[in-house]
């Protein structure tokens, strides 16, 4: 059978896309990763590799699919390992994190930070991406665990709630809107709206406006949180958001305004996503534990 070296000199090939990248990052020869590929490949009787003449190597469909479980193979593997060393409730090792884009810049580095404090032996790996990147990433065993809203979460994923993150008007310094303690989804459908252009992003919040039987006036998309800051921060439009950086300016310096929304809409709910059908390891349930207690004392976005 095989065994956890196979393993490990699979994954390196498929995230450095050949052998060459893989002998480098793990310091071994290349016929050492050659080999144990082909008799990786031989001992499961599965193609796992496309061979691109000077051109690396690419996962097929099978490999793909085993990636994800190798990496939780041996993350399980190394759990193991920390435990007979008997580190007296210590976490250690590297976890894979998905986190949402947009939220990520602020509330991630504080985070890490104090993570990094209480288990210096530990290491997040970050994984940014939009909503359904994230979930993907779960699914193809590219994180392990993820930060991400509670927008269309499919029922293999496991959710547990940290912290509700209310919906705000997003608006210029000095625009007669910014005057009200609070604004409506009408007035802000007469306004230009800038439009954050992510993947679920962009739908739900248009789903809002619609619900309400509004129809906004897009003038702007962007896939950048910053852009979309920026562009209102400008004069060129308002927009509405769920992040809230403590800093009221955006990039190049203007200032922003955000008001609450007059309309009783359902905050959204930042949390903790996983896998239903897999154990988390060790590592993962220290960190979910982490982030409760973290998120309990401090909420990072309001």
């Amino acid at each position: 059978m095989f065994t956890l070296r196979h393993l490990s000199y699979f994954i390196a090939a498929a995230e450095q896309g050949g052998v060459t990248g893989a002998a480098r990052s793990l310091r071994v020869s290349q016929p050492s990763i050659s080999a144990a590929l082909a008799e990786l490949e031989r001992r499961l009787g599965l193609q796992l590799f496309v061979r691109h003449h000077a051109q690396g190597l690419s996962p097929t469909p099978a490999g793909r699919q085993l990636l994800g479980q190798a990496r939780r193979l041996l993350a399980h593997a190394d759990e193991l390992r920390l435990a007979a060393l008997d580190l007296g409730g210590g976490l250690a090792g590297v976890l894979d994190l998905g986190c949402f884009i947009t939220f990520a810049p602020i509330v991630v580095p504080g985070l890490l930070r104090g993570f990094a404090r209480r288990f210096p032996e530990a290491r997040l790996r970050l994984h940014e991406a939009h909503v359904q990147g994230v979930l993907e990433g779960l699914r193809k065993g590219e994180s392990e665990i993820a930060l991400t809203y509670d927008l269309d979460l499919g029922p293999d994923i496991l959710f547990e709630p940290l912290l509700e993150v209310p919906l705000h008007a997003l608006l210029p310094e000095g625009h007669r809107l910014a005057r009200r303690s609070a604004v409506s989804l009408a007035a802000l459908a007469a306004e230009p709206l800038v439009l954050l252009d992510l993947p679920q992003s962009r739908e739900y919040f248009l789903s809002i406006f619609y619900a309400l039987g509004l129809k906004p006036k897009v003038a702007y998309e962007s896939a950048s949180f910053d852009m979309v800051r920026g562009l209102v921060a400008n004069g060129l439009g308002c927009a509405i958001m769920h992040s809230r950086p403590p800093n009221g300016r955006a990039i190049d310096g203007r200032r922003l305004v955000y008001r609450p929304l007059v309309e009783d809409v359902r905050p959204t709910v930042l949390g903790l996503a996983r896998l239903g059908r897999l154990r988390p390891t060790r590592l993962a349930d220290g960190f979910a534990a982490f982030c409760r207690e973290h998120f309990a004392a401090r909420p990072p976005v309001s």
